[in-house]
């Protein structure tokens, strides 16, 4: 096991999960915290990060400190203002700011990405993650380029190449699930499972696929009409509606691709992000197939090393023979 190295922070919107790491770039610790940006007290992010934090400095001092996400909002500890695409990791160190905390210690925060346009595009955090997989996997960062997808409640694909963000989209599959199920008609004739229905699942990523001309605002009423009409049970219709939005997130992806003469079934692909939800996004890509989407393990960790490493407050990882 290698010594100590560097203090990671992965902090968001709604939680925190800091990462001792060793020199090789593997985690030693973690620590999680619900004290996400949006949940803090005024000033309390010093506090916040002494108690996730203070025992690893107090038996560490000198340990560099770096962290990504939405710390680095126009709501979080210090601003970090947006790197554009297309984005290297070296964009990403040359914007990185940092804050003195309470302790002395200096927090280097990474920037986050955006992408002007007619319909502009940003995100905060996952540029550390898609990093941690190009440094997982150099070959995704290739000039021929792969397609990397941050299933969550905003997902986001992202299209690598030469080393870089050239561009992405977010879809805001996650939001619109929890808000349709909790806020509209379709909740009333649900019930929670404790397992999830893989059929049931299906059937919705298919009737996305396949719904010709008709969008998400044309198919979403038939999680309730399935369910009146007898074909769908209560417990089912969760997942249903899950496979459907889902299905209509890939679908619009492909759509994206085939203007450019291509498909989900012939693109590298990489999935960053939870397991279960990762296993989701797997049976519905293979329904538009793409069979060949793997999770990229610790992707956060070794994006956080990499830029560490790049900005000069750790050596490259020491990789064990």
């Amino acid at each position: 096991m290698s010594s100590p190295a560097l203090i990671a922070l992965d902090w968001g919107t709604t939680s925190l999960r800091a990462y001792l790491l060793g020199g090789d770039g593997v985690g030693l610790d973690t620590r999680a915290s619900s004290a996400g940006v949006m949940k803090l007290p005024a000033g309390g992010f010093d506090q916040t990060f002494e108690e996730t934090c203070g025992a690893w400095l107090d038996a560490h001092p000198q340990l560099p400190v770096v962290a990504a996400g939405m710390v680095g909002s126009a709501q979080g500890w210090v601003e970090a203002p947006y790197v554009e695409t297309p984005a290297g990791a070296d964009a990403l160190v040359a914007g990185i700011v940092s804050v003195k905390t309470a302790r002395g210690v200096t927090v280097h925060v990474v920037p986050g990405v955006l992408e002007r346009g007619a319909l502009p595009n940003v995100m905060r955090g996952e540029e550390t993650q898609i990093f941690g997989a190009l440094a997982s996997e150099p070959s995704l960062g290739a000039a021929g380029g792969a397609l990397i997808g941050l299933p969550g409640t905003h997902a986001k694909w992202a299209f690598v190449g030469n080393g870089r963000i050239e561009r992405f989209y977010t879809f805001m599959t996650g939001e619109t699930f929890g808000a349709l199920r909790d806020h509209t008609i379709l909740g009333r004739t649900m019930h929670p499972s404790a397992t999830h229905d893989e059929a049931a699942f299906l059937r919705g990523v298919d009737t996305a696929r396949d719904a010709g001309h008709a969008g998400l605002l044309a198919t979403i009423f038939s999680t309730r009409t399935l369910g009146l009409t007898g074909q769908l049970t209560a417990e089912q219709q969760p997942d249903y509606l899950s496979g459907l939005l889902i299905g209509h997130e890939l679908r619009g992806l492909n759509e994206v691709l085939s203007r450019e003469r291509s498909a989900l079934a012939g693109k590298t692909l990489r999935l960053i992000g939870n397991d279960a939800l990762c296993d989701r996004y797997r049976a519905a890509l293979a329904r538009f197939g793409c069979h060949d989407a793997r999770t990229v393990a610790h992707a956060t960790e070794r994006g956080l090393y990499r830029i560490a490493a790049l900005a000069g407050l750790v050596a490259a990882p020491v990789r064990a023979a």
